[in-house]
């Protein structure tokens, strides 16, 4: 687990540009819900995420995440607000050697939103380290996606989750493709239940990008509110 935790730290090293789509299924108590993410990456620092609704219709329905690596511009279809943003300043001392392996905090060399899956599936180190660390974890076996292979980990009972999922009967099961070290699927389950499945169904490394793959113009009626 050591070796495949050190190698997907490292995934984004493994390519200069990126193309990525990522098909999100959750349930809850609203039922079923649906998302498709595209992700465009060009190192050093370029990132386009967009997020629309397979079932919401054209109109409006997507949301857009965008970076240079100095600025962050956001944009929603549904609600025309829009923001535009300096890049988040990073912790102080956070290079500092002394500090514990589960404090350690991994440089990325371009910044995606954090806490979203893109960010996870891109920059496993610290979701290695913090989440599927804390729990019981296994090598099940490998499988082929899309024609890549992967390597399946399952990890019993994470405890770094919301308290809400932090049972014993939490399980995940994560995907790694062979070749680049990235995170290809993500299914999550309590109870046995399946809460949610996060797979990526393209996976393009060193894509070739359209020129105007990060440059971005707000609609006139966009609402700035910062």
């Amino acid at each position: 687990m050591d070796q495949l935790f050190t190698f997907a730290r490292d995934a984004e090293l493994r390519f200069e540009t990126l193309r990525m789509q990522i098909e999100v299924r959750a349930m809850g108590s609203a039922g079923e819900q649906r998302q498709l993410i595209d992700v465009m990456l060009r190192h050093p620092g370029d990132a386009r995420v967009t997020t629309t609704d397979p079932q919401g219709g054209t109109r409006g329905n997507y949301a857009v995440w965008l970076s240079d690596g100095e600025t962050v511009r956001t944009f929603s279809g549904m609600t025309r607000v829009g923001t535009d943003r300096p890049v988040r300043r990073r912790v102080r001392g956070l290079a500092n050697g002394d500090l514990p392996g589960s404090s350690m905090v991994y440089e990325t060399l371009t910044d995606l939103e954090r806490e979203t899956l893109p960010e996870t599936f891109l920059h496993p180190a610290g979701f290695c380290q913090n989440v599927l660390g804390t729990g019981s974890c296994r090598v099940s076996g490998t499988a082929d996606q899309n024609g890549r292979e992967v390597v399946i980990v399952h990890c019993d009972h994470p405890r770094s989750v919301e308290v809400s999922a932090d049972r014993p009967d939490h399980r995940l099961e994560v995907w790694f493709d062979r070749d680049t070290g990235v995170i290809s699927r993500l299914i999550e389950t309590i109870s046995g239940q399946v809460t949610r499945d996060a797979v990526v169904t393209v996976l393009e490394p060193e894509a070739p990008l359209p020129p105007n793959a990060f440059t971005f113009a707000f609609p006139s009626d966009a609402r700035m509110i910062f």
